[in-house]
């Protein structure tokens, strides 16, 4: 019996159990602080920034890492490349997780939030953006649920109810791709309202196809990211099947990532040639500009095209994490960095460590809840009554 004792304690108190345990706890005593004293308790915003990284992270980077659900679905399902099926479920997961966590974040920024649900139920803004990307988000994340429950129909053994699920697999994926495409470019018009506080080099009136295009890319490169630190971390639970395909579903998505990304670029500068804003470039933004252009898209598509030359996956995966942060980057470019960009420094905004501590915190609740799942139900094998 002790040493039994011994063992389960040790399984418990694990390097991870033990952080991600802290920052909770963390985040919790924050979250208490936030909805007791109110924003200005635990955060830095002001009537000149009232968007800050909880906006910009947790719902901007949020929204567009989590577009590897609908990338993945749309692959597998309507182009008919049956390879990828095995890296469905995951990213599913992950889609379903990211919403969900966006949603939780939200609580968090709004002033009042136990009124979410009044722009859709009670007091419909029709004519307002912010209500369409409010109702595709709710819809989307609907449609996520449902794609998601068949592993866990299948992890409690509802047959009937798993079987029939299924059959919508097809009307749904339609219905998220149309969703995702409203809203992923949404949230990027919604900076087109402030031409006066964004840097000219971020603001354009492609911003809603920058934000689109820039989400396929980052679905792309966040299956690969997500797919690598599984096979690291719970190789035990894929099948062989999933094992098999593991480097195909790497290489192809880098091979079609790459093509993304130098459209990207070409639309990026289009942007910049309409706005004649050639001439910011010189500048210290522009430096900055071109940093995340060229470091953080041109070299990962490079990458990527050679690691899918190469079949080289070590490099897919770098590429892939370049991808990612160059992402993240973007968005926080536009959200934060150069939003404001003309006010002195002393009246910029700069994050307070209560708000990157409740972003971790967040960060953290999807990483216990995903490794919760895929440890317990069929995501990264095929369950044995549902075989073929």
């Amino acid at each position: 019996m002790p040493q039994e004792t011994a063992q389960v304690n040790k399984s418990i108190f694990t390097p991870f159990n033990v952080i991600a345990g802290m920052i909770i706890f963390c985040g919790l005593i924050i979250t208490v602080l936030r909805f007791t004293g109110g924003l200005g308790a635990v955060t830095n915003l002001d009537d000149n920034n009232p968007w800050g990284i909880w906006i910009g992270f947790d719902l901007l980077c949020g929204v567009a890492l989590a577009a590897g659900g609908y990338v993945t679905s749309a692959s597998c399902y309507i182009f008919g490349l049956k390879r990828f099926h095995s890296a469905v479920r995951p990213a599913i997961l992950t889609a379903f997780l990211g919403y969900a966590l966006v949603v939780m974040a939200l609580h968090y920024d709004v002033g009042r939030p136990w009124r979410l649900p009044y722009p859709i139920f009670l007091s419909p803004g029709t004519t307002s953006l912010l209500f369409e990307v409010g109702l595709c988000v709710f819809l989307y994340l609907t449609v996520l649920f449902i794609e998601f429950s068949p592993a866990a129909l299948e992890w409690l053994g509802l047959k009937k109810i798993r079987n029939l699920v299924v059959r919508l697999t097809l009307v749904l994926t339609i219905f998220g791709v149309i969703l995702s495409t409203l809203h992923q470019s949404s949230l990027g018009a919604l900076y087109m309202i402030a031409p006066s506080k964004l840097h000219p080099l971020w603001y354009s009136g492609y911003l809603p196809v920058f934000f689109f295009v820039s989400s396929v890319f980052a679905g792309l490169s966040m299956v690969i990211f997500e797919g690598s630190l599984a096979h690291r971390h719970l190789h035990h639970k894929m099948d062989e099947t999933h094992l098999e395909e593991s480097a195909g579903v790497a290489l192809g998505f880098g091979k079609a990532a790459a093509f993304v990304m130098m459209g990207y670029v070409g639309v990026k500068f289009i942007g910049i040639a309409m706005d004649n804003n050639w001439h910011y470039l010189a500048t210290g933004w522009g430096l900055w500009f071109l940093l995340e252009l060229i470091g953080f898209v041109v070299v990962p598509a490079f990458m990527y095209a050679i690691a899918a030359r190469d079949r080289n996956l070590r490099l897919v995966r770098w590429a892939s994490i370049l991808a990612v942060l160059g992402v993240v980057l973007n968005r926080l470019n536009i959200s934060v960095v150069a939003f404001n960009w003309h006010l002195p420094s002393a009246d910029r905004y700069f994050p307070s460590w209560m708000e990157i501590a409740i972003s971790l915190f967040i960060v953290t609740i999807g990483v216990v809840v995903y490794r919760f799942v895929t440890t317990r139900m069929p995501i990264f094998y095929e369950h044995p009554d549902y075989e073929h």
